[in-house]
């Protein structure tokens, strides 16, 4: 049995309802579908009893309804864990994840920014990646963005 089929075993074993929801892409990468409602207890799992220590990037998406957020993981064999949640765009709310990785904050605030997903529990601090001056309600990864919407906005104008 490889590394990666042992990991996925284990999560199952854990979390019985990720049984069908997991997906060993290719050497040292697994994607896992993770509901948004479970998704802290997947991520403090993999990382206290899997050993999944490090949070290289949290990538957000805009996948049409919804967004999907997808945290990748590693450990110290260098294999990934990617794992992929989607939450709604007419209420678009996830936790942070601070508690249990503590570099996520940058993550967290990007998210912010360019989707306008709101992150329940990240801490006051300033912008990122995006200046102080941009307006809060333009969200630039969004496919119903329109750069228009900033015409004269931020220019000298």
């Amino acid at each position: 049995m490889t590394s990666e089929e042992i990991l996925v075993q284990d999560l199952i074993k854990k979390f019985s309802f990720l049984e069908e929801k997991c997906n060993i892409a290719r050497v040292r990468r697994i994607f896992v579908d993770v509901k948004a409602e479970d998704i802290l207890d997947v991520l403090s799992f993999s990382e206290k009893s899997l050993q999944f220590t490090m949070l290289p990037a949290i990538t957000g998406l805009d996948v049409g309804e919804d967004f999907q957020v997808i945290y990748h993981l590693a450990n110290e064999k260098g294999i990934m864990l990617n794992l992929k949640t989607n939450i709604p765009k007419s209420n678009p709310v996830i936790k942070t994840v601070t508690g249990i990785y503590q570099g996520a904050t940058l993550y967290e605030r990007e998210l912010k920014d360019m989707f306008g997903i709101i992150v329940e529990g990240l801490g006051e601090g300033r912008r990122y990646p995006l200046p102080d001056e941009w307006p809060e309600d333009q969200h630039p990864l969004r496919k119903d963005w329109k750069p228009d919407a900033m015409k004269g906005v931020l220019d000298n104008e």
